[in-house]
């Protein structure tokens, strides 16, 4: 990370690398004050805090009679991290000093936060402890969504201890992998706070990378074992991975230095999974991991979780484990707790269960595999093509959507491109003659692609697009799903539209991400629509930017301008949001404008990740 006292920061790895982009847009907002110092002992880099209260060495406060500075000089010259906690100057209150090496600017430098202590009785004179700033690292770094597999419910949760110095570290993914295997990984990084963020951050780039080429559990935890041993803050971390193929039930796994996940059977028999023990990853050369396998019966759940769900829960082992297995059978065995409206909810409930009266005392990840009993039947509809239809499409449709466990938004989303798809055939596949067979069918393919395909037996065409009211349904539904294909057949016309399912994960209720998501708001009285957000950008917001943004557009037929100088935090899925838009504005022959404050990181954001070329920044 570097870059100019004051000035807006260049990120670490590849430009346009999401994470990073995340990481350094928590820190920027964080109320904490945080510095980066190179082996030259000078501020490279500063959040917003931070340069409020200046980057000048010479001028930073003492804390317990000590000279930060010298702190910053001994961390650099030992490498070894310091914790300083005492008298702040004399504002009269207490504060704390964390200061931790780390790579900066390429090569050795410190992590510098400052923050008061709990039951300081004064600090209007400093900022807060970096907790919000934990949170929204930590949940920015971790998988924005998981995959939705026709035979499989996936839940996953992470809950950080309710010690702000003890969290962060802990991570779950669940990567798709074709033909109905998905590789499901828990993992827990060594130490604490934003290092640990960062180790675990390229600790499951790395895993994913890996599993993408080859996703066998030996040649992954192989990779896994040489990626941490050059890594010194990846060292010692713990992981287990496998292979689930959602179909026959087959699970292919291996651990380093983690416990095994637990099986609760369908009657509510549990185990831990059988392993053989070995060490942590790059701990030690040439170490052998043992592959096994199990199949999870229909009807059985898998629960996969990190070090802290057994954390502090009880004085043996055995006991802990036991408790983490009573509370599991509880939340799964509950009325309603595997239906598709709830089961997004599991990984949190167990976390929740093992949550002791003081709270967390480490991070907590879990992520929850259900192997269905009964996959959810195809929908298919016979109908007349006229418009009095399209009410019972809506009905019957959103039902059996609601059925595979779909979110609000991305149902609703799915209902109107085919509503869209229903009215154009009860519009044009018969002008002129009486209204024929119209016929809805939808399905999930193994790897979880719902298919909605629309069929009328008619002669209309898809109508030509032109800036007025025509051709606009077409536009949306190519917005709103990830493909539309159309065939003329020798009688008719078939639509098919194509979408990947995907659930969001559970955000801890108690300790969202931000405080409160961004609002969005479109001005209509200027020459051209103006969409403007205000707050933090997180993954529910972004999706509520990309709806106004398709109908301030009219479905991209039009030009709108987007203003981002209220967007205090702006996520990769806000930036996954704006390429989007962008990319439909250049196929419409219109560019999108931005409006982003010079030296501001939201424009540093937009430009890193290559949106600088696609949209006008103003």
């Amino acid at each position: 990370m570097s870059a100019t006292p004051g000035h807006e920061p260049s990120l670490p790895g590849p430009a346009g690398d999401a994470a990073a982009a995340a990481l350094v847009t928590a820190m920027e907002s964080a109320p904490a004050a945080i510095y980066c110092f190179s082996v030259a002992a000078e501020p490279v880099w500063a959040n917003a805090r931070a340069r409020a209260l200046g980057t000048n060495r010479g001028e930073f406060p003492l804390v317990d009679g000590r000279s930060v500075a010298d702190l910053v000089d001994d961390v650099l010259r030992t490498g070894r991290p310091e914790t300083l906690s005492g008298p702040l100057g004399d504002h009269g209150t207490s504060a704390t000093v964390v200061v931790r090496p780390m790579r900066v600017a390429g090569g050795p430098g410190v992590l510098l936060v400052f923050e008061p202590d709990a039951g300081a009785t004064d600090t209007s004179a400093w900022p807060r402890p970096p907790v919000d700033l934990m949170e929204q690292v930590q949940l920015s770094l971790l998988p924005p969504s998981l995959p939705m597999l026709p035979d499989l419910r996936l839940s996953g949760s992470y809950h950080r201890a309710s010690s702000a110095r003890a969290a962060g570290g802990d991570w779950y993914d669940a990567v798709p992998l074709g033909a109905g295997r998905v590789a499901l990984v828990v993992g827990d990084a060594v130490g604490h706070g934003v290092p640990a963020a960062s180790a675990m951050s390229r600790l499951r780039g790395a895993m994913r990378s890996t599993a993408l080429r080859d996703p066998s559990p030996r040649v992954v935890l192989a990779a896994l074992d040489d990626f941490a041993a050059q890594m010194d803050d990846v060292e010692g971390a713990s992981v287990f991975y496998g292979v689930l193929d959602a179909g026959t039930g087959v699970l292919t796994y291996g651990a380093a230095g983690h416990p095994p996940p637990l099986v609760v059977q369908a009657d509510g028999r549990t185990s831990f999974l059988p392993g053989t023990p070995r060490p942590p990853l790059g701990s030690l050369p040439d170490v052998k991991t043992e592959i096994s396998e199990h199949v999870l019966e229909q009807g059985a759940t898998l629960v996969l979780f990190s070090n802290g769900a057994i954390a502090g829960s009880a004085p043996e082992p055995g006991e802990a484990l036991r408790r983490l297995a009573d509370v599991s059978r509880s939340v799964l065995q509950a009325p309603g707790a595997l239906a598709a409206d709830a089961a997004a909810g599991l990984a949190s409930a167990v976390a929740e269960g093992v949550r002791r009266p003081q709270g967390w005392p480490d991070d907590v990840a879990v992520l929850v595999a259900h192997r269905r009993e009964t996959a959810l039947e195809p929908l298919q509809l016979h109908l007349i093509a006229v418009p009095a239809a399209l009410p019972g499409v809506r009905r019957r449709l959103g039902s059996w959507l609601t059925g595979l466990g779909m979110g609000e938004q991305d149902r609703v989303g799915v209902m109107v491109a085919v509503g869209e798809a229903c009215a154009n055939a009860a519009e044009h596949a018969y002008q002129g003659t009486e209204a024929g067979p119209m016929t809805v069918r939808a399905h999930v393919d193994v790897d979880g692609v719902l298919t909605v395909t629309v069929r009328d037996e008619g002669t209309w065409r898809p109508p030509d697009r032109d800036p007025g009211d025509r051709g606009r349904g077409l536009l949306i539904m190519r917005q709103l799903v990830d493909t539309v294909m159309f065939e003329e057949q020798e009688q008719g016309t078939m639509v098919t539209l194509s979408v990947r399912l995907r659930r969001t994960p559970d955000v801890d209720p108690d300790h969202p991400m931000t405080t409160a998501g961004a609002s969005v708001s479109v001005d209509r009285d200027g020459p051209r629509p103006v969409v403007s957000v205000a707050g933090a950008v997180d993954e529910i917001s972004a999706e509520q930017l990309r709806i106004r943004l398709l109908e301030a557009s009219h479905g991209g037929t039009g030009r709108v301008e987007l203003d981002l100088g209220g967007a205090t935090l702006f996520s990769s899925a806000a930036v996954r949001v704006v390429l989007a838009i962008a990319r439909i504005g250049r196929d419409e022959g219109w560019r999108l404008v931005v409006h982003a404050p010079e030296g501001g990181v939201t424009r540093h954001i937009l430009q890193i990740s290559g949106l600088g070329g696609l949209v006008e920044l103003r």
